[in-house]
């Protein structure tokens, strides 16, 4: 019976969704964020969960559980943002030696839930966020939009739709936008991180400086960034730091796919994320490795994108016009 119901995790009411095996919990009031997303029937928890974990831990630290969505994402550097009809100083949160403006601020905000419901075939919940002057970030990005989400939870998995609206007179809307994804280490119950094995169809490289900002040289991938590709990398219990890629096609089950595939060796069971066309890049990160998660981040647009001087063909930067819209798509759901 596929259903929907308003519950209080930890001081903070989310809705639960129960749909096709699948359960996920969608913490409107903490930007949106699937706190947890779960397939019961194959014992397979995506996110980085824990029953006991406060709200409050989560709020303090928004990038790291679950499925935040970042606006804006990643690094500006000094906290400079070029548009083509504005320059923008953004605060400097993250500090020397970086000096950059980081992950902005929509993951932190809370949202206004719009409508939960489910029928025979799924269950559903969308939410919104409008960012106008009442938002404190308004005196840094003074330009109206609304962010409408639709989360979608079938047999079928989680689906997840974003649709920014540039909702300003006369402002153009700088697009880029990320999700900070933490998949769960293991993600199969009762596994061994050792047994994780991911895919990430990695195309050429984005080096980066030793402020995580491109340099805008573009490599080709080496033996090591060839093992995502090839479903060799282990993600956890090593140190991976700011791997950043452009995303090409993986293959799952003989289709081409545009997503990411983790997968359990000793199980044989998989993880899938795929992703729209709108998000052009991957950044893999594991905060050390041995924190039992790691975090396949796909982004439209590479770090510092609007600062660049490579062509917004390449970087993925765009803008959205007053009264145009921004829309990207994921799904995660299990092979078994």
């Amino acid at each position: 019976m596929n259903s929907t119901q308003l519950f209080n995790f930890n001081g903070t009411t989310c809705v639960r969704l129960s749909a096709g095996g699948y359960e996920a919990l969608v913490a409107y009031e903490i930007g949106s964020n699937v706190i947890r997303l779960r397939d019961n029937r194959n014992g397979i928890e995506f996110f980085r969960f824990r029953d006991d974990t406060s709200a409050d831990t989560i709020k303090q630290s928004a990038e790291v559980w679950g499925l935040p969505t970042l606006y804006l994402p990643n690094r500006f550097a000094d906290g400079i943002l070029k548009t083509s009809d504005a320059v923008y100083h953004l605060p400097v949160n993250e500090k020397a030696p970086y000096n950059n403006h980081i992950h902005g601020f929509l993951h932190k905000r809370v949202h206004e839930l719009v409508e939960h419901s489910s029928d025979s075939n799924c269950a559903w919940v969308k939410t919104r966020y409008v960012y106008d002057e009442n938002d404190e970030f308004f005196r840094y990005l003074p330009v109206k939009f609304i962010a409408e989400y639709t989360f979608t939870l079938s047999e079928n998995g989680l689906e997840q739709n974003i649709k920014f609206t540039n909702v300003s007179a006369d402002k153009v809307l700088p697009m880029s936008l990320a999700s900070h994804t933490t998949i769960n280490s293991p993600f199969v119950d009762g596994a061994k991180e050792g047994d994780i094995r991911l895919t990430v169809p990695v195309g050429k490289k984005c080096e980066l400086n030793d402020r995580c900002l491109p340099t805008e040289k573009l490599k080709s991938p080496t033996m090591y960034d060839l093992e995502y590709k090839t479903g060799n990398k282990c993600p956890v219990l090593q140190v991976v730091d700011n791997d950043m890629y452009f995303g090409e096609y993986a293959d799952l089950e003989h289709e081409k796919f545009h997503g990411i595939i983790a997968e359990d060796i000793a199980s044989g069971k998989k993880l899938c994320y795929e992703v729209s066309e709108e998000y052009k890049f991957w950044i893999i990160w594991n905060d050390r490795g041995f924190n039992h998660y790691f975090c396949p981040e796909p982004m439209t647009a590479m770090i510092n994108a609007p600062n660049l001087s490579l062509p917004a063909d390449v970087t993925g930067y765009r803008e959205v016009r007053p009264g145009e819209c921004f829309e990207s798509h994921q799904r995660f759901f299990t092979k078994i």
